[in-house]
């Protein structure tokens, strides 16, 4: 048996009220054509909150603080034979304007009315978009057959696994 092994990243599902703001990959990225999330890999020994504000400066030259990022949703996703764990961070706060800083990957910056994103939108945020909205924090499964699934987080009455109330 191999050990199992999925690369770590992170997706920003920057609100502006009811917006989400979708970058159209281009270039040799992966899902070149396509609409996506701002997106990118968890670097070694970093951790996900950071990677998160790393990519918001590298990608789109925006200053987010960590407290402002909330769990919109993770999500589990295979492309051919790689796995991927993907965190989806909710913002509605930062500082600066958005912009395009890697134009070698991305076309454009637009944004869209969260319930009405274009087509055709990358199967990756497709999937944390769909669990984002359907169940907010919730994890979403898209590993193939029968589909994307989702389950739904912890609630806050669940009980403490150290026995205390």
């Amino acid at each position: 048996m191999t050990a199992a092994s999925a690369d770590l990243d992170v997706h920003l599902i920057l609100r502006r009220g009811e917006d989400v703001l979708l970058g159209l990959r281009s270039g040799t990225a992966h899902g070149s054509g396509e609409w996506a999330l701002p997106c990118g890999k968890v670097d070694p020994g970093e951790s996900v909150l950071d990677a998160a504000v790393r990519e918001a400066h590298e990608e789109l030259g925006i200053t987010l603080a960590p407290a402002d990022l909330v769990v919109g949703q993770t999500v589990h996703a295979r492309h051919g034979t790689t796995d991927h764990l993907g965190v989806f961070f909710e913002a509605r706060t930062w500082t600066g304007t958005p912009t395009n800083r890697e134009p070698g990957k991305c076309a454009g910056l637009r944004w869209f009315p969260l319930g009405g994103t274009p087509a055709p939108l990358m199967d990756y945020s497709a999937a944390g978009l769909r669990g984002y909205l359907a169940v907010p924090g919730g994890l979403s499964v898209f590993v193939g057959a029968p589909g994307p699934r989702t389950i739904g987080p912890a609630t806050a009455a669940a009980p403490r696994l150290d026995g205390r109330p």
